[in-house]
């Protein structure tokens, strides 16, 4: 599959070097790449970033325990804890947009990315709460802008109508890193401790910082900047925008949804309802990580696809959030608590909610592409830090076992609950939409 889509990106990248003069892919040096040369130097480095960014989102599905019997955390500890990361992920996504329109995507991913080499040091070496939640939040903050600097990339670099497929690709690789972040960790942890892997995974950090600004070529930029508050005032345009606001609530609930239970919550209710050990929680982990990236991809070709018939992406991501929450029902009232399968379509149209971003940035001017996709993940994240730790203050409220374990009672109602947002935002973007 992926030698499918990379046989495509070289098509692409061909397509759009027809002359000298396009000035899409413009050198201010030499003549602009083109094929897979273009491919190995642009959607490999950001892909590889965001690869890092999901395995840093998802360790603590399977770390989870060692957390807690060596730190001492409760469920809403575990919570919080996780949830720092997309909080402060979420706050910096406005000044992100500004930098990756003023900057770019290549500056702009090397620099932060030091930030989350230098958290995920930290994290190594912290002994309380206090100092895993703050560490946490600077791996949040280092890779803020994996995903968005990849998607500003795509939109310099290659034409709009590939955008779902080269986005989906970069899921997919994302979908990869929360592979990563299952059986293949806990594996590691049979050899080495929690602290160790993430010692390695700051030098990890720090190598594709350094791929990234050594590799990617810097993309001829106009000479006449606006100012800062110029960029700041262009944020109105976005804000003031109507289908921004159809779409923005259902997309922040259901990606939402997605990272917190993927990225944590998964791991605690396989283990305390399905009653699994924990090699089959990784392996489901695994599976689960699988059909998320299998997905992402997916869902990018076919959403594509359709769009030649007239088949819009508004139609497609309404039909995969009903999938999406279908599945979540299944879960939630434990019908087949032992079966994978719902847990596979949870990983299938776990990320449709992307296919979105690339409707709303093609309502405005592509100067403004980075602020539209950081505008929406402002919200995005937001949901995720308030889903992560609502669901855990939740399950808190209910008595633990003698084992440890929580309660069926306690996810059915942390679960259920999240499963009545989704449903209250698809209600709101399915609703005819009154343009001003």
């Amino acid at each position: 599959m992926f030698s499918h889509a990379f046989i495509n990106f070289a098509a692409i990248s061909k397509k759009k070097l027809p002359s000298s003069n396009n000035a899409s892919l413009e050198s201010s040096s030499t003549a602009a790449p083109a094929g897979l040369v273009l491919i190995l130097i642009v959607i490999c480095p950001f892909a590889l970033g965001y690869f890092l960014s999901y395995l840093f989102r998802s360790t603590n599905a399977i770390i989870a325990p060692q957390l807690i019997s060596e730190i001492g955390l409760d469920a809403s500890d575990l919570g919080l804890l996780t949830a720092m990361y997309f909080l402060t992920f979420s706050l910096f996504q406005l000044p992100l947009g500004i930098l990756l329109d003023r900057y770019g995507p290549r500056l702009v991913q090397t620099f932060l990315l030091f930030f989350a080499a230098l958290g995920a040091f930290l994290f190594a070496q912290a002994e309380t709460i206090e100092g895993l939640a703050t560490s946490r939040g600077l791996i949040g903050l280092g890779v803020a802008g994996c995903l968005m600097a990849s998607i500003k990339a795509s939109t310099l670099w290659f034409d709009e109508k590939y955008w779902p497929v080269i986005n989906g690709t970069f899921l997919a690789a994302g979908g990869l890193g929360a592979v990563a972040a299952t059986a293949p960790l806990e594996i590691a942890l049979t050899y080495t401790d929690w602290r160790t892997i993430f010692l390695v995974l700051a030098l990890i950090t720090i190598v594709i910082a350094l791929l990234i600004f050594l590799v990617v070529p810097e993309k001829k930029q106009s000479n006449s900047f606006p100012t800062l508050k110029q960029q700041i005032l262009e944020l109105g345009i976005i804000y003031r925008n109507n289908e921004f606001w159809r779409c923005a609530p259902l997309i922040s609930a259901s990606l939402g949804t997605n990272m917190a239970i993927q990225g944590l919550w998964a791991g605690p209710w396989l283990r305390d309802i399905a009653d699994f050990d924990r090699d089959v929680v990784a392996n489901y982990l695994l599976l689960l990580a699988i059909a998320l990236s299998v997905g992402s991809l997916a869902t990018g070709i076919v959403a594509s696809w359709l769009e030649r018939f007239g088949f819009s992406l508004t139609k497609f991501f309404g039909i995969s959030t009903i999938l999406f929450i279908s599945c979540q029902i299944i879960i939630t009232l434990e019908i087949v608590p032992s079966s994978i399968w719902p847990w596979i379509v949870f990983g299938l149209f776990a990320n449709a909610a992307m296919l979105v971003v690339a409707h709303l940035t093609r309502f405005f001017k592509r100067d403004l592409s980075g602020r539209v996709i950081t505008g929406v993940n402002v919200f995005v994240f937001g949901s995720v830090f308030l889903i992560q730790y609502l669901i855990g203050k939740i399950i808190s409220l209910f008595p633990m076992k003698e084992n440890g374990e929580y309660p069926s009672e306690a996810y059915f109602a942390a679960f259920g609950a999240v499963i009545l947002v989704q449903f209250i935002t698809f209600i709101w973007f399915i609703l005819p939409n009154r343009r001003s």
